[in-house]
């Protein structure tokens, strides 16, 4: 037998977290000291939000991304519940709306200004009442807009639709009453089509959240599961949870059979719950531990052994809670592909942790930033409420670049081809070549074509010249029918630049002509 060696080749390997100094902190906040198991801080590229510690009901601060160092004691808050506040998450599409809930078992969502607070904000923009004990968990949907969940210590899981008028909402679009016990863990596929939870009762159960119907669950007896959490398009289920000796347990569950664990790992014998992260694009997993300061992190790939363990940052000063920043709020420059907000509670401190791939280039790394999702839904709510499935819109995260292309997301692997995502074309080189793939500048050439060809009277539209018509053909009703239109569209947008590049010649030629004849008559 040829000898392999014991490492694997990966890009990632030498990935590195990297604490923000002193002055890029965010001091002297009152973190609360509330023991519900939750991240307790949620970030986006405009806010950091974090609950707090305060008397008589609950609240939470919301600070701009750029005001770091010592906080002013008297600085405003969002207090408008009564109880506790358990849960806080930034609406995905609106940086400038966030969702909590609280002991109160209501759910409230809240506009926050543009500019900075200058007094309390206690009136929110919509008040959700369902829930008749306190709400846990909230997760807003992640291709669609306005659609919200929320999870109950009623056992039960609501869909709340915020495209109303109203400001109090008392009926949800739907109520999920498949658990017996209070949901840990709630987390959607890459298009929402499907819903996992991880229950006080040990199991875990794969629903279908329009249709309200249980597809799987997992009730393995070796793994008491905590945390659960969908690995984008790999059809994997990851979760953390505790093993029958109660040491801390990390498990990879095939989507389609939920009975026994692909891969089933104890790390240590601490009491902290585990939060797991994972980026779709690199494909990285991370995993947080609470009451200590370590950050684990893996990669993820298709075949055995499934997870593949890096490195582990570590630090002396224990985590409460944590919060991510999305891709869109990264420091491309730093080859930054990932950023930590670490809760210190002891030392009243917020400390950003960047994981950075050590790169000697300072120019964009296409390789480590394929198209990631961006900050525009692709449905409405009501679209997604009547059945439709989409992906999330993907941008590029060059500077300078805002280009949107969603199709190859929500199309299905198929036999002979690994993958349709463009990230992990991107990042891993799949069998379509680069070159077939929409380019940020070709996707805005086919918009101005289309305007183009909008504003043309009906019998003055082109044909295309691949045999259909962009605006008469009906859309395709299967995956390989979509996977078709899709590299026709990518035959016609080459074939267009071609025209355009030999007019771009004529052009030339005739004004070469003119300049000719030009010189010619004035040497008359």
């Amino acid at each position: 037998m040829s000898w392999h060696p014991q490492y694997r080749s990966s890009k990632f390997r030498h990935v590195y977290g990297k604490a923000a100094s002193k002055e890029k902190c965010y001091d002297c906040v009152p973190i609360t000291r509330n023991v519900h198991d939750n991240h307790f801080c949620a970030v986006n590229p405009h806010f950091i939000a974090v609950v707090t510690e305060c008397a008589g009901g609950g609240a939470f601060l919301v600070i701009p991304i750029h005001q770091t160092g010592k906080l002013d004691p008297h600085y405003p808050k969002i207090c408008g519940h009564k109880g506790n506040v358990l849960d806080i998450k930034w609406n995905p599409f609106d940086d400038f709306v966030i969702a909590s809930c609280s002991e109160d078992a209501t759910v409230k969502i809240w506009d926050i200004p543009k500019h900075l607070l200058t007094r309390n904000i206690t009136s929110p923009k919509k008040e959700l009442l369902g829930h008749v004990r306190r709400v846990g968990l909230i997760e807003w949907h992640p291709t669609a807009s306005n659609i919200l969940f929320s999870s109950g210590y009623d056992y039960k899981i609501m869909i709340w639709n915020l495209d109303t008028k109203e400001a109090v909402i008392s009926n949800p679009v739907k109520i999920l009453d498949a658990h017996k016990d209070v949901v840990l863990s709630m987390s959607f596929n890459t298009d929402g089509s499907l819903l996992a939870t991880a229950c006080r009762d040990r199991k875990i159960r794969l629903i279908d959240p329009r249709a309200g119907t249980v597809l799987q669950v997992a009730s393995y007896k070796s793994h008491r599961v905590n945390k659960v959490l969908f690995l984008g398009n790999m059809k994997k289920l990851f979760s953390t949870g505790t093993s029958r000796w109660n040491n801390r347990q990390i498990a990879l569950w095939d989507q389609n059979d939920l009975s026994v664990p692909l891969l089933e790992e104890d790390l240590d014998g601490s009491s902290g719950l585990l939060f797991p992260f994972y980026d779709s694009d690199t494909h990285m997993l991370y995993v947080v531990g609470k009451g200590d300061g370590n950050i684990r992190y893996y990669e993820i790939s298709p075949e055995k052994p499934y997870l593949n363990y890096l490195m582990e940052y570590r630090s002396h000063l224990p985590q409460k809670g944590i919060g991510m920043m999305p891709k869109r709020g990264l420091e491309v420059s730093a080859c930054e592909i990932f950023r930590f907000y670490k809760l210190i509670p002891t030392k009243s401190l917020i400390e950003p942790i960047s994981m950075i791939v050590p790169r000697r280039s300072e120019s964009y790394q296409e390789d480590i930033y394929p198209l990631t999702t961006g900050a525009q839904p692709a449905l409405t709510a009501q679209e997604w409420l009547n059945g439709v499935n989409k992906g999330p819109l993907l941008v590029s995260l060059r500077p300078g670049s805002g280009a949107v292309n969603s199709l190859p997301q929500f199309l299905e692997p198929e036999p002979l081809m690994k993958t349709t995502d463009l990230s992990q074309h991107q990042g891993r080189g799949g069998s379509m070549p680069l070159e077939d793939m929409q380019k940020p500048s070709e996707v805005e050439d086919s918009r101005r074509q289309l305007k183009v060809e909008e504003k043309l009277p009906k019998n003055e539209q082109m044909c295309l010249s691949n045999g259909f018509d962009v605006f008469e053909c009906p859309p395709p009703k299967t995956e390989n029918e979509l996977l078709q239109m899709f590299y026709r569209q990518q035959e016609e947008i080459r074939r267009l630049r071609e025209l355009v590049n030999q007019r771009d010649v004529q052009i030339k030629q005739l004004e070469l002509e003119l300049r000719n004849l030009c010189v010619d008559t004035g040497s008359y």
